[in-house]
C-alpha cells in the first residue's frame, strides 16, 4: 500500500484564474497547498525541473521525448518515469502521434505557481 494520500481536487487547476494572494502576502489554504504541494514536489528534482523548462521553451510550445532523452546521460525508461510525473503532477500534456511522444507545458498551473511564490516590491516610501 502506497503512503501516499490522492490528489485533491479541490482546486481546478486547468482553470486560468487566479489561484490565490502570494504567500507572502497571506497564509496559503491548507487545500491549496494540497493541491499545489505535487507540482512543487514534481519540480523540486533536477532533471524533471530541466524537463519542465525545454517543454515549456520548446519552439510551437512542444517538445518530443525523442529531442528530450538525448539532453541527459539517462535511459529512455528513467526519462519516461520523469515525464510520467510531470503528467501526473499536471504540469504537461501529453500527445501520442505514432511512435513518439509530444509534450506541452499546461501554462494555467505554472501561472498559478509563480502566483503564489511571487513577491511584490515593497512600495517606496
Amino acid at each position: 500500500m502506497s503512503k501516499q494520500a490522492a490528489p485533491l481536487a479541490l482546486l481546478d487547476l486547468t482553470a486560468d484564474v487566479a489561484c490565490c494572494p502570494s504567500l507572502a502576502q497571506r497564509r496559503v489554504p491548507a487545500e491549496t497547498a494540497a493541491a499545489l504541494a505535487p507540482a512543487f514536489k514534481a519540480l523540486g528534482d533536477p532533471v524533471r525541473l530541466q524537463l519542465m523548462s525545454m517543454i515549456a521553451s520548446a519552439e510551437g510550445g512542444e517538445a518530443c521525448v525523442c529531442d528530450l532523452t538525448p539532453a541527459f546521460d539517462l535511459t529512455g525508461p528513467t526519462i519516461s518515469h520523469h515525464l510520467k510525473t510531470l503528467r501526473e503532477a499536471g504540469l504537461v500534456d501529453a500527445e501520442r502521434r505514432g511512435t513518439w511522444v509530444y509534450y506541452r507545458a499546461r501554462p494555467a498551473i505554472l501561472r498559478r505557481l509563480a502566483a503564489l511564490l511571487t513577491i511584490e516590491p515593497a512600495p517606496a516610501p
